[in-house]
């Protein structure tokens, strides 16, 4: 079942994702960091750092939103980082980051769609996604994409929230996420409908092995699974097979 974030609009999903971050920029970061007490930067140092183990070159940043993993690993490598996203309201707001971090130069923003991106076959070495896949209108569809632009050996590296496993944890987490971050979020974002859409979202996302098999079902090898903070999130990694002569 497809979750748009405005179930009375007629728009497609695509258009609708555009609409609400591009409504929610202004106060994403604040919530982002607020509602999660701060634990999604840990998380994305792990990403960082397992995007970062064959020293890539270049790395494309997909879902790039307000910046923060595009800085952090231009800060923490000597790739060369190019960043992209449907919202141009993040964008404006990661470029600002980047420009006060003095990283304007180190960074390429750019507002493109995941699903067809303007690159040539091969062109990066790493690929990060930090909370964006679940958004893509066809997942399938933007593993292929993302495999098509990956060098031979590239790895892909997806960050995304789960379900976690153990019950109790379950029960509180459900709680929180259903019912304590849409209030707040209605609260602080003035858009009613973009935090009652993601927790449905990623009740929706096919987390875990389900996801692993679609990256290998996509043509991705070497995959792994790391559990995140007792599987409230997850890490996926994935490389784009060494083409044989």
């Amino acid at each position: 079942m497809e979750v748009k974030p405005y179930a009375g609009s007629s728009k497609s999903k695509r258009e609708q994702v555009e609409e609400m971050f591009d409504n929610i920029a202004p106060k994403y970061d604040f919530l982002n960091h607020s509602l999660t007490a701060g634990i999604d930067k840990i998380w994305r140092r792990k990403a960082i750092k397992l995007a970062n183990e064959h020293s890539p070159e270049s790395i494309l940043d997909i879902a790039a939103g307000t910046g923060d993993f595009s800085i952090l690993e231009a800060k923490r490598t000597n790739a060369t980082i190019t960043a992209i996203d449907i919202s141009q309201n993040m964008l404006n707001i990661a470029i600002e980051k980047a420009r006060k971090e003095n990283l304007q130069d180190r960074i390429t923003f750019m507002k493109a769609d995941s699903l067809d991106m303007p690159f040539s076959d091969n062109s990066f070495d790493s690929v990060t996604v930090g909370f964006g896949v679940r958004n893509f209108v066809d997942i399938p569809k933007g593993l292929s994409e993302i495999l098509r632009v990956l060098k031979p050996g590239g790895r892909l590296v997806v960050l995304e929230l789960s379900e976690p496993p153990n019950p109790v944890v379950k029960a509180c987490y459900s709680f929180y996420f259903h019912r304590v971050l849409p209030f707040f979020g209605r609260l602080v974002s003035k858009d009613k409908e973009a935090y009652t859409y993601l927790p449905n979202s990623v009740d929706n996302f096919p987390y875990g092995d389900r996801f692993v098999d679609i990256m290998k079902s996509c043509g991705y090898c070497n995959t792994m699974l790391k559990w995140l903070t007792m599987g409230i999130s997850a890490i996926y990694v994935g490389e784009k097979p060494v083409q044989q002569s």
